[in-house]
């Protein structure tokens, strides 16, 4: 077994790289590119061969999405893990991108409520209230209020993110409950990947006729027999276009083309 480990100017890299993750900000995998951009110099730290590096970021290239605030603690995590793989032949490697997946959903809604929702409101109540008197503090405390606990999140998270990682990753590999956590983290993204299919991908039919008198609308009996049942077959549609190695730019282009033709035919 080898012994390859992340140094701290390693971390430092992955710091300040990770404020790039939203720049190459893409509608088929959100801020994957940004997200292995920020992974690079771990990738370049414990791979020597570029075979194992291509794979690397291959891995981090999956669908990513999350508060930028939050996501050094995951990079954290995902670096302990990736140590664990460049030292243990018998790791998991499918178990990075699982971890990533399952936390990216949650810290999310954490890091939307507490940023967006709470410190940026707070701050721009008080920089407003300054600056509408003409005082020079205003902008100033509003990018103090905002950006002292932004940047402190940033940094606590990615280091501890890979302290912690490291420490649990030894312990869980010795008494055999990574299969276990893995199971359950592949739980958890599919109720991920389910609640977002029924809150976020509308698809309703306005097709109705008239059967004695009354109007039937199909979208009704669809409703009771299952809600959300468009939805729920476009996405395995999709998903079975991809099993079968489908280009994601002509399904996405398919979709576009479908969801016209529908709406002008009045099918949806």
């Amino acid at each position: 077994m080898s012994d390859k480990h992340v140094d701290s100017k390693t971390l430092h890299q992955v710091f300040w790289r990770s404020f790039a993750l939203q720049g190459a900000f893409n509608y088929e995998k959100m801020q994957n590119v940004g997200y292995a951009y920020a992974m690079i110099p771990v990738i370049k730290k414990l791979y020597s061969k570029e075979a194992d590096q291509s794979k690397a970021l291959e891995r981090h290239l999956a669908l990513y999405n999350s508060t930028p605030a939050l996501t050094p603690a995951i990079m954290g995590i995902n670096t302990a893990m990736e140590e664990q793989n460049a030292n243990n032949p018998n790791f998991d490697d499918s178990s990075i991108n699982a971890v990533k997946a399952a936390l990216m959903a949650p810290l999310a809604g954490i890091g939307d409520s507490l940023f967006y929702g709470t410190f940026r409101v707070i701050a721009a109540g008080i920089g407003i209230s300054l600056a509408k008197q003409g005082n020079i503090l205003g902008p100033i405390l509003f990018w103090l209020l905002y950006n002292i606990p932004h940047f402190a999140i940033r940094i606590w998270g990615l280091k501890y993110g890979y302290q912690v990682g490291v420490s649990s990753l030894d312990r869980l590999q010795k008494n055999g409950l990574m299969d276990r956590i893995m199971s359950i983290v592949g739980m958890i993204g599919m109720m991920v990947v389910g609640g977002m299919v029924a809150t976020m991908l509308v698809v309703k039919t306005t097709i109705k006729f008239s059967m004695s008198g009354a109007t039937v609308k199909i979208q009704t009996i669809l409703n009771q027999i299952m809600p959300n049942l468009l939805p729920l077959l476009l996405t395995l549609f999709v998903f079975w276009l991809i099993r079968r190695k489908f280009s994601m730019t002509w399904i996405t282009i398919g979709l576009l083309v479908f969801g016209v033709l529908a709406h002008v035919v009045g099918v949806l």
